[in-house]
């Protein structure tokens, strides 16, 4: 299996700027329910802590062109994996979070849709690339 590296890097990219940007809009939400987001709000975020955010897309993004190259996928295909890949790991994970750690309800379906938005758009780009 190749994967395609320059795909996987735009990815990463798109999936850190969009959630960058989900945040953005949705930080007042999460201030609501999050005291340590509701401290942090105002402030520059470190560095360091955006270069972790970035590897972490990285990752993922890898990931899921991975999972993707396991069987012939357009973008189409591509978007019901990561769609796929988010019920069965991210929402599951943030169900478990609700019932034994009780974080509200409002603050995973901030952070769920986040990861949704990002595995969306991950897959939809390594799916769209993969063609070429």
């Amino acid at each position: 299996m190749r994967l395609n590296y320059a795909a996987i890097f735009v990815a990463a990219l798109a999936a850190f700027v969009a959630s960058f940007l989900w945040y953005l809009a949705l930080g007042n939400e999460l201030a609501e329910v999050s005291k340590p987001f509701a401290e942090m709000q105002g402030q520059r975020p470190q560095p360091w802590k955006m270069a972790v955010v970035f590897g972490q897309c990285l990752v993922v993004a890898f990931v899921v062109a991975y999972v993707i190259g396991l069987r012939p996928a357009g973008w189409t295909s591509a978007l019901w994996i990561g769609f796929l890949l988010w019920l069965g790991l991210c929402a599951a994970q943030w169900v478990g979070s609700m019932v034994w750690e009780r974080v509200p309800l409002k603050m995973a379906a901030i952070h769920a849709g986040d990861w949704l938005l990002k595995l969306l758009l991950i897959a939809a780009i390594v799916g769209a690339w993969r063609k070429r």
